[in-house]
């Protein structure tokens, strides 16, 4: 494998770092806690992985990174397991093709478990060396960072998987909703234009792609102070937005007759339910519409006759506002769903219910440069046909997003918690 030369100032979290890796491992399994075994296994689309397949795969980055490089005499669990559940690093060798992971009947639930488990007595040696701790802290904590990353996508791609079947059976039952509120009509709030800084400065955790800080331009804009709700994005419906191609980008208009679109993902067809991680449920009129491709955000803004805000436009604001709101805490108590406004502050609802697509293109920030060595697939070559999206989600840990934040995903993508809110020329 490729050592590693060069990574970003990362930080851990105050608590310590052993315990902090308990904290994110143990996190991942009580998201399985509620599922049965075939739940694990099956793949329902290329685009997502079975629950099986997440939990080996974050174990494998810390056997490949951490354990094989650093400790002495260090046994894998299964030599095979480097080719099962590499992703997409094509410096360390070759993978199991990504839309087949479905078909790994072998190993087992059990054999993944015990994988992890045999990974985690590992980890906690290493990590119990004072002496050496300091050496891989910053490693560490992108491995768990990542595997944040993956308890996000354990979530979406199982609500996916549940949708595909006939009784659409429920993650687990209606959790506790947050306290809801009479929905007021969304108003603009008017920020002033300059010369400003973006980007993080490298004193709290960060991935690579959200540095380096660097100056940028932004014309006086305005935020609409919530995001946009199912309320809204129905009249859209109801006034003919997936018939009208006037709306559309050309590729959107294009993947919107192909694919027979009508109304937002998991909607249903009489617009008055949506599937939820909970099972089938009535629309809630007053939260955040949920499940939009880039395509469909984009055409909702021009039809509303305002537009998407650039990323630096969202981080500006995001940075004057307070990392708070419906985000992933403890699994059983989290609504794993968006909710309605309920801050009384100028901005709402800036973290947390659903990503929020931007008009900005996933590219480099001038300056950057991708690690060396295997870390540096890590976001880099996928700065290519893909939007920029921020704030994180209702499923996004609390205490992984920060305003600097970068998410990305192809235009057309819409299992992920994704959202907008609209923004407007001054």
């Amino acid at each position: 494998m490729a050592t590693v030369e060069t990574l970003p100032s990362l930080h851990c979290h105050p608590e310590s770092l052993a315990d902090r890796y308990r904290h994110v491992r143990a996190t991942s399994i009580a998201i399985c806690d509620p599922l049965e075994v075939e739940d694990y296994v099956v793949q329902s689309m290329a685009d997502a992985s079975p629950a099986k397949w997440h939990l080996a795969h974050t174990s494998w980055f810390f056997e490949q990174f951490l354990l094989k490089p650093h400790v002495r005499g260090y046994v894998p669990f299964n030599a095979r397991f480097d080719y099962l559940f590499n992703s997409y690093y094509q410096t360390i060798g070759p993978m199991h093709e990504r839309p087949h992971r479905g078909l790994l009947t072998r190993p087992t639930v059990a054999d993944v478990l015990r994988y992890r488990s045999h990974v985690d007595e590992h980890m906690q040696k290493l990590l119990g060396r004072e002496d050496f701790r300091e050496r891989i802290r910053d490693l560490v904590t992108l491995g768990l960072n990542h595997e944040q990353q993956h308890q996000e996508l354990m979530f979406t791609d199982l609500k996916h998987l549940l949708s595909c079947n006939p009784l659409l059976p429920a993650y687990r039952e209606q959790a506790p909703a947050l306290i809801p509120r009479a929905q007021q009509a969304s108003r603009f709030v008017a920020l002033e234009g300059g010369v400003f800084e973006i980007g993080n400065n490298g004193e709290q955790f960060c991935f690579d792609n959200e540095m380096p800080r660097h100056r940028v331009l932004v014309e006086a804009y305005a935020l609409a102070d919530r995001l946009v709700t199912n309320a809204e994005y129905l009249e859209f419906v109801r006034d003919g937005g997936y018939r009208r191609a006037d709306f559309w980008l050309a590729d959107g208009w294009t993947t919107v007759s192909n694919g027979s679109w009508t109304r937002p993902f998991y909607w249903s067809e009489a617009l008055d339910a949506e599937f939820t991680l909970s099972g089938l449920q009535p629309l809630d009129l007053a939260a955040p519409v949920c499940h939009l491709s880039y395509y469909e955000a984009d055409a909702y803004a021009r039809w509303a006759g305002a537009r998407l805000p650039t990323e630096a436009e969202w981080e500006l604001a995001a940075a004057a506002t307070t990392i708070t709101g419906n985000l992933l805490g403890d699994v059983e108590q989290s609504p794993l769903h968006p909710q309605p406004a309920t801050e009384t502050t100028q901005l709402r609802q800036m973290y947390g219910d659903v990503w929020e697509w931007t008009a900005s293109a996933y590219s480099a920030y001038p300056g950057y440069h991708a690690p060396s060595g295997a870390i540096g697939e890590y976001n880099g070559k996928f700065m290519c046909n893909q939007l920029v999206l921020r704030g994180g989600s209702c499923v996004t840990p609390a205490d992984h997003i920060r305003a600097s934040y970068r998410n990305f995903f192809y235009p057309q993508a819409r299992w992920q918690f994704m959202g907008l809110r609209l923004a407007r020329d001054l």
